[in-house]
């Protein structure tokens, strides 16, 4: 399962990435637009999520919008949870220590994109395979 080391390398990965250390939380901009970020639960997640909630680490990662966020969260909600305070924001919460590498490095390429200058993603979809 990923680590905090794994969203590090994958996100530096992405051109024109930062890394950015704010309140003593991780996060990772491109054009100074944050894609993923490091998210502990404050005291109003852990009191929605009651006895759900992880003890884990947490990562935030932007999504195209609330179509996709739903859809991350039906398809494996043992990896991926919302809480209220992201009602109606375009991301989702995943639980670091359950999202295989190889997926975490989609998550953080459709990030990423969702948040790059349109030349540059273009750029970096038209050097993909």
């Amino acid at each position: 399962m990923a680590s905090w080391e794994d969203v590090r390398r994958l996100a530096m990965a992405m051109p024109e990435t930062a890394e950015v250390t704010s309140r003593e939380t991780l996060s990772w901009t491109v054009n100074k637009k944050g894609f993923v970020w490091e998210r502990p639960l404050r005291r109003s997640d852990l009191e929605a999520l009651g006895d759900q909630a992880p003890d884990g680490p947490i990562l935030a990662a932007q999504v195209a919008d609330l179509t996709v966020k739903e859809a991350f969260l039906a398809d494996d909600p043992e990896v991926y949870f919302t809480t209220p305070h992201f009602n109606g924001y375009a991301a989702i919460l995943i639980r670091l220590d359950r999202i295989p590498v190889e997926e975490l490095a989609e998550v953080i390429t459709d990030a990423w994109l969702c948040r790059a200058p349109k030349r540059l993603a273009k750029t970096y979809l038209d050097t993909q395979p």
